[in-house]
């Protein structure tokens, strides 16, 4: 028996997994966990037998939907929030996932529902590389003497589970919490 690599998704394979995870997410975040997989499919122009080959249970196109809004936000810590004037790196970053939770409320509370938990975090090497670029954002703005040394990642994600639960909530003004949160991290007068 031979052991050979797995094969590549056929390009039409691929592009209807993008359409079917662009749709749900649109879906999601209008109805949260609602949304059911043959509207899913109605919606992306698709079969419903495509979209249970690719995503077999509800809760597996939840957790595609998370990893993907996670890589997204991945991606704008490195490209943005590392490239911005220091001492700017970790608010920018910061901003922008309350933006994104504010935006998608509904896939928040589909991945809470999916996980049965109250947490929409991470998990795994999607969380393990967050955890390295917010590390980094730390880093950048500790260099520039903009945040208090004793910040870390855990803080980081402690902050963030704040802000959603005010988003998710409506306990009042995420972006208002956020801002004296970030009064809180800069370092004391005359440390640096």
């Amino acid at each position: 028996m031979s052991s050979s690599p797995p094969r590549k998704p056929r390009a039409d394979a691929a592009r209807n997994r993008a359409r079917i995870l662009a749709v749900a997410r649109t879906l999601l975040a209008e109805h949260g966990s609602e949304v059911q997989l043959p509207e899913v499919a109605r919606a992306a122009g698709v079969g419903t037998g495509t979209v249970y080959r690719h995503f077999p249970t509800q809760r597996d196109l939840v957790e595609a939907a998370a990893e993907l809004r996670f890589a997204e936000i991945e991606e704008f810590a490195r490209t943005r929030c590392l490239r911005a004037e220091p001492g700017h790196a970790l608010a920018g970053y910061l901003h922008h996932v309350g933006e994104v939770l504010a935006a998608d409320r509904g896939l928040s509370e589909s991945i809470e529902g999916a996980r049965q938990s109250a947490s929409s975090e991470p998990r795994g090497e999607t969380r393990a590389q967050l955890e390295t670029v917010v590390g980094e954002l730390i880093e950048r703005d500790r260099g520039a003497g903009t945040l208090r040394d004793d910040c870390t990642v855990a803080d980081v994600y402690m902050i963030v589970g704040s802000v959603s639960a005010t988003i998710r909530s409506e306990a009042g003004d995420w972006r208002r919490l956020l801002e004296i949160v970030l009064d809180g991290l800069r370092p004391p007068t005359g440390a640096r």
